[in-house]
């Protein structure tokens, strides 16, 4: 199977991931083992997935790599999160793309969806199904290791896979930077940024800077949008303990109704809670993204950042295929082994 055909079958895939065909069954099992993946947010991961698979989007980014026909392929164990639906399907893609072998350990949290695609793929190519492997058990005759994680079980992959050709991701966290013009429809893009999948991705802002005397009613008059995740109990429950826990400790916070703004150093924040800082001037917050831009996944601005590699408000949970999770661009390792 050559490269030509590896990127119409996929673009193939998009076309039929778009009209949600042949998955519909998966998509209510995994509703059904994981409660934080709800039908619209698995349905919202499938069409961010399937508007990028299209061929001219396929062929521009594969063009970059000038991968030659590999008769050797590689066997590449991927070891995937389960944080939001289908979270690892880029790694998926970017192995299969390459022409070698994709090995997958699926986390229990979201372990239908990728083989419901897996089987839609081979459906459309059947040589695909010689390069897919889901694997329950101890994973064996690998030849590289891509392996997602918290920043524990980082250190278990590295010190497991460490004699592997790798690429081992710890945590990271996104955040936002406001300049305080922005418009209703920008603050309900950042909401999206901030409240789609809960935000337990790794791109969902957890922290924004906001300049000194930022007014926080138009962006809670926004947020109201996602007034119904307040009925997802899972999500209720995990506003009312930290809430709890932020009135026991005297902390000051502003509270949106249905999730909580606090001022906070820290770039992580639970769920249902929102980290801000205050900034008086724009190079101070440049200056933290550059000596810690090994935790930060997004940067989220309406504005460009000199030196500072963007993306615009709306945008952190539909990624391109060019947007590598920690910056490591997978598939020009893969091309390297």
């Amino acid at each position: 199977m050559n490269i030509e055909q590896r990127i119409t079958a996929f673009a193939q895939l998009g076309i039929q991931l778009a009209e949600n065909k042949n998955i519909a069954q998966a998509i209510d099992e995994a509703t059904r083992i994981n409660p934080w993946f709800t039908r619209p947010n698995i349905e919202y991961s499938i069409s961010a997935i399937a508007s990028t698979l299209n061929l001219n989007n396929l062929t521009k980014w594969v063009k970059k790599y000038e991968f030659t026909e590999n008769q050797n392929p590689k066997t590449i164990a991927v070891i995937m999160a389960g944080n939001i639906p289908l979270v690892g399907f880029h790694d998926f893609l970017c192995v299969l793309m390459s022409g070698n072998k994709a090995m997958c350990k699926l986390s229990s949290n979201d372990n239908v969806l990728l083989p419901a695609v897996a089987k839609l793929l081979m459906k459309i190519e059947p040589n695909f199904a010689d390069m897919i492997v889901f694997c329950d058990n101890k994973m064996e005759g690998f030849d590289a290791v891509i392996a997602t994680g918290s920043n524990n079980t980082s250190r278990y992959f590295e010190y497991y896979f460490g004699k592997y050709p790798n690429i081992i991701r710890h945590n990271r966290n996104s955040m936002a930077i406001l300049h305080g013009n922005e418009s209703r429809t920008e603050l309900e893009y950042l909401c999206d940024d901030i409240f789609l999948h809960f935000g337990l991705g790794c791109r969902s802002v957890n922290k924004i800077y906001v300049p000194m005397g930022y007014d926080f009613a138009p962006l809670i008059a926004a947020a109201q949008k996602y007034s119904y995740l307040f009925e997802h109990h899972i999500y209720h429950s995990n506003f009312d303990y930290h809430k709890a826990l932020l009135l026991l400790n005297n902390v000051n916070f502003i509270d949106g109704g249905f999730f909580a703004i606090k001022e906070d150093k820290l770039m992580y924040s639970p769920v249902s809670i929102i980290n801000y800082e205050h900034y008086k001037d724009i190079n101070d917050v440049i200056e933290y993204i550059g000596n810690n831009s090994e935790n930060i996944q997004c940067v989220v601005s309406g504005k460009e950042l000199e030196g500072i590699n963007t993306i615009g408000l709306g945008k952190a949970q539909t990624p391109q295929l060019t947007d590598y999770a920690d910056g490591i661009d997978t598939m020009k390792w893969l091309q390297g082994l």
